[in-house]
């Protein structure tokens, strides 16, 4: 109980900053510019930085840990569970199809994640494979395609050019090859005086994160869109409780975890999703609506996910 308290507290922290984001906004702090301004300077500087910081320290066996595929596999279903359902009644736009898909499959893996596993598991590096399948193969492919259909040219020179124009891919790659080198040298390699501000920066990308989507709040009422609702409670139902059910079968059975490996696998599979998939529709004023009305309520229901799980399988 005391495990699960302290991760409802990650919950509580997350929500005050997202709080302070839209006071901020309700006072004009910063002037009408700075919600885009700080999304650009997440997704350009900071967010880049905090993946390399934290791939860069982290061991090679602990991102290419098995349950990767428990996570690469439980989220390409509800992705592609998403798409047939968009396919079959919503009929969205290319664009917007992207974005529900990142609605439903991408963990937020950094700042609930990581005190999900550190609370309730006990092993904060259990998200590092996800860090990793996430920022090397769904943010590319989703930006990738983000970008395909928003400019409206799609050829595959553009496409083959496209993981150059992504700063978090680039930002991930670097650390884990540091990671490998520190791994083969025996030591870390970077000394502290180049480490260290790069540290600092990623740690700025969160906080910017929150409070830009806690900006976005400002003005608008959730849900408000009529037309967007059975869209925005499918992928939140396919977020929270289709993916643990499909991780949990999968652990089970193809991988055949028991025990914390298991019960880590579907923790994981039920956190909400991430507010990475906002910053991503606000890059490419696409979506927007929808990406934050499903981050909020994935965001508010995960709890409850998450406290049926520690209660049936911890």
């Amino acid at each position: 109980m005391a495990g699960l308290l302290s991760a409802m507290e990650g919950f509580f922290i997350i929500g005050v900053v997202i709080a302070v984001g839209y006071v901020a906004a309700r006072f004009r702090v910063g002037g009408p510019t700075t919600q885009m301004v700080l999304n650009k300077y997440s997704f350009f500087v900071s967010s880049p930085c905090l993946m390399f910081a934290i791939l860069a320290k982290e061991n090679l066996g602990v991102i290419v840990h098995p349950s990767i595929v428990v996570a690469f596999l439980s989220a390409a279903v509800v992705g592609l569970i998403f798409i047939a359902l968009n396919a079959c009644f919503f009929h969205m736009r290319a664009a917007d199809a992207t974005i529900g898909v990142l609605n439903s499959l991408y963990l937020n893996s950094n700042n609930i994640g990581l005190p999900v596993a550190t609370y309730i598991l006990g092993n904060p590096s259990l998200v590092a494979p996800i860090l990793l399948m996430q920022q090397v193969l769904f943010t590319p492919l989703g930006l990738i395609t983000l970008d395909a259909t928003t400019s409206g040219q799609v050829s595959l020179k553009n496409i083959a050019k496209q993981p150059l124009k992504q700063p978090l891919l680039i930002g991930s790659l670097a650390g884990i090859a540091v990671s490998a080198l520190s791994a083969r040298a025996g030591h870390f390699i970077m000394p502290d005086f180049m480490f260290k501000p790069l540290d600092m920066i990623g740690a700025s990308a969160v906080p910017m994160i929150l409070m830009a989507f806690g900006m976005s709040l400002h003005g608008s009422k959730p849900m408000r869109e009529k037309t967007d609702r059975p869209a925005i409670i499918t992928v939140v139902t396919l977020k929270n409780v289709i993916m643990p059910i499909a991780a949990f079968l999968l652990s089970y059975f193809l991988m055949g975890f028991r025990g914390p490996e298991l019960y880590g696998c579907v923790v994981l599979a039920a956190l909400p999703t991430g507010q990475n998939v906002y910053n991503y529709a606000a890059r490419y004023e696409v979506g927007m609506t929808f990406a934050r009305d499903g981050i909020l309520l994935s965001t508010l229901t995960s709890p409850i996910t998450i406290a049926l799980i520690a209660a049936l399988l911890s």
